[in-house]
């Protein structure tokens, strides 16, 4: 075999992507926050600091922080998904305290509604994208977009029973993500296929 020039010469670099999979940390925050607000709406307690604090630093910052990792991986819908939702958990927990802080007027029903429904319709973009990626996560965004239609709805007539059905549902919202960030976490530790995803 002869060398050439060319061939003692060339220099290949490869980068290699070392760091780790965000999406699990989204998952959840998300979920986890979902499930917090969700026991609220069922009726299981009173809104307060711990849906506040949930919001703000678990479903907002730290969801926004996976959704920075996201972009660094070249995941266009982990990061548009983690850091929107993180923005939503920051601004649905100022839209109840500013009022309070004397930082305008109350929240009316109508604003209230239009925000979820601006949600939900963005939910539902999302989750038509879903039909290219696992079955959980098909099933995440699913009952995400349902969630959004029964708050709307629930808001809309000032229904409290359809608001209740709709914190159940939340709660299996947050749950199904809360399994599909433990999945892709344990699945990638254990280096096998531990929890199906689908």
């Amino acid at each position: 075999m002869e060398l050439t020039k060319d061939s003692v010469f060339k220099n290949e670099v490869r980068l290699t992507d070392m760091t780790a999979n965000p999406g699990g940390l989204g998952l959840l925050a998300f979920g986890m926050t979902t499930i917090i607000l969700n026991m609220h709406n069922a009726g299981i307690f009173a809104l307060g600091s711990v849906v506040f604090s949930m919001g703000l630093f678990y479903g907002g910052l730290a969801q926004i922080i996976a959704g920075l990792m996201e972009w660094k991986k070249n995941n266009t819908f982990g990061m548009t998904a983690f850091i929107s939702y993180g923005i939503f958990w920051i601004s649905l927990v100022f839209l109840i305290l500013m009022p309070v802080w004397g930082w305008g007027p109350a929240l009316s029903g109508e604003a209230l509604v239009c925000f979820l429904g601006i949600w939900g319709m963005f939910s539902l973009a999302m989750f038509l994208i879903t039909f290219r990626m696992a079955k959980a996560m098909q099933v995440v965004f699913g009952l995400l977009v349902l969630l959004f239609l029964l708050l709307i709805v629930g808001n809309a007539l000032g229904n409290p029973t359809i608001l209740v059905i709709a914190g159940i549902e939340g709660v299996l919202c947050g749950l199904s993500a809360v399994y599909t960030g433990f999945g892709q976490i344990m699945n990638e530790v254990w280096k096998e296929t531990v929890v199906r995803l689908g």
